[in-house]
């Protein structure tokens, strides 16, 4: 996973933190967005998407 890649789901877990903590977004539709954001931070933290090998993507740089 690229640092680009790390870099925009954070901010997106941020956004969706901040709608679900600020009451913008409530109910199934909040628990989504927490659990959606967990994950971005899970996946950016440990540099790996389960989802990018199925359909094989990769967002790292080649050297």
């Amino acid at each position: 996973m690229g640092s680009t890649d790390k870099f925009i789901r954070l901010v997106l877990a941020i956004v969706f933190a901040g709608l679900y903590l600020g009451g913008v977004v409530t109910g199934v539709f909040g628990y989504v967005l927490v659990a959606l954001a967990a994950v971005f931070v899970l996946t950016s933290l440990v540099s790996f998407c389960p989802l990018y090998l199925p359909f094989g993507l990769n967002t790292c740089k080649k050297k």
